[in-house]
């Protein structure tokens, strides 16, 4: 027998690989993706039980192939469909190919057929392996929205006919900006997920920061995906620090900077420093910088937070995304105090809806100008509005602290 949690984490590992190896037999992008999402179903319903086979990226291609054929079969009784489905002889399944498609099929699932907002869900879906209801959090929509809109995506792909190979250079450069967000995302869940026991799922920031290395090996030059790289790589170096022994969080301000990656940060500062040189700032860019500038300070105390000001500003004039404005607020109450952070704030509901960050940092902001009774109330709503048990935790006892001391 496996353990369910060991078995959840390795199928998400390998969802992506067996996805890649069956569109590109088939060529049929929307089957395959149906086809996989059953075999995975199946050996998350079998291996616990059954143990986990010796070789389980095969056993999945192998089960994900006969769905495939089963589907040829009933779909169209035709001659050519019979012709295909015959074609696939299941003993010539192995070996399986030794490339890892999952590059492939991320540019593929960025085709140009689809517009962003339909491309970057498709592609956490298929590459990052997250569910519905989280990428519908990323995106800040309905759950049932967010299906729709994969779903059509996945109609849409099938529609244009993409083939399952490495797109041209030019149309590499077309399809580059959402790859980029996918992995972004991709990182961003796994660094803090949206649902769970656990605050981080490492599993998705390191396949994040691996597609990325495999992009930057293409596109060195490019100045946006060293500097997401170089995102990556400094934040991911706060890692061993952001946790205790019993899996709760420790925030920025009390982390053990002793305990950071060196070697991570070493790497990132270097790929920002050069893609800086280049004179193109883009927002992965920017926030790189932002990460830099944090790691770089010995400790909290030595934050130079009129430098992260500046990059915030620029920042939010080239994206206008009310997280960057959120992120803003901090950065200018550390430099001007709590109100004129408080300030900020104002009018961010109509953008964030009842996001629990912006709840989470207008209690800590309210806190820290003396505010107590109204800084509890906003840190009990933001973790009644998070979904992570981590994060609910963190919150519900800074506001158990706050009430402690006004006694």
């Amino acid at each position: 027998m496996t353990d369910s949690s060991g078995v959840e984490g390795l199928l998400r590992t390998l969802a992506p690989q067996v996805l890649g190896a069956v569109a590109r037999r088939s060529g049929n992008f929307g089957d395959a993706e149906d086809a996989v999402q059953e075999a995975l179903v199946a050996a998350a319903s079998s291996w616990p039980r059954d143990g986990t086979p010796d070789a389980p990226l095969a056993w999945l291609v192998r089960v994900a192939s006969r769905r495939m054929v089963d589907q040829h079969r009933s779909a169209d009784a035709r001659r050519r469909r019979e012709e295909l489905a015959a074609s696939w002889s299941l003993a010539d399944l192995d070996p399986l190919p030794a490339r890892d498609d999952t590059l492939v099929l991320m540019f593929m699932c960025c085709h140009p057929a689809l517009t962003p907002a339909s491309a970057i869900p498709l592609t956490l879906r298929a590459v990052g392996g997250l569910s519905t209801r989280e990428i519908a959090a990323a995106f800040l929509v309905p759950e049932s929205t967010m299906a729709q809109r994969i779903s059509r995506a996945k109609a849409k792909l099938k529609a244009s006919g993409a083939r399952f190979a490495l797109p041209s250079p030019d149309e590499r450069a077309e399809r580059l900006r959402s790859v980029l967000h996918v992995l972004y995302l991709l990182f961003n869940e796994g660094y803090a997920t949206s649902d769970g026991p656990d605050l981080a799922r490492n599993d998705l920031s390191s396949e994040a920061i691996r597609l990325t290395r495999d992009v930057h090996a293409v596109l060195a030059d490019d100045p946006e995906v060293a500097g997401l790289l170089a995102l990556m790589l400094l934040t991911d170096a706060r890692r061993p620090a952001r946790t205790r022994v019993d899996g709760e969080l420790i925030p920025l301000a009390e982390q053990d900077r002793s305990l950071w990656d060196r070697a991570l940060i070493a790497e990132g500062v270097a790929l920002i420093t050069a893609a800086l040189k280049q004179g193109r700032l883009g927002e992965y860019q920017a926030q790189a910088a932002v990460a830099a500038v944090h790691d770089q300070a010995a400790r909290y105390a030595d934050t130079n937070w009129k430098e992260i000001v500046a990059l915030y500003t620029v920042l939010e004039r080239m994206t206008a995304n009310p997280m960057v404005t959120l992120n803003r607020a901090v950065a200018v109450a550390m430099v001007d105090g709590p109100e004129a952070g408080l300030v900020l704030l104002a009018g961010l509901e109509e953008r964030l809806g009842d996001h629990h960050r912006l709840h989470s940092v207008r209690a800590h902001l309210l806190a820290r100008a003396g505010e107590r009774g109204r800084a509890v109330e906003e840190f009990r709503t933001a973790a009644a509005r998070t979904t992570n048990v981590r994060e609910r935790n963190y919150l519900t006892a800074e506001a158990a602290r706050l009430i402690a001391e006004r006694r």
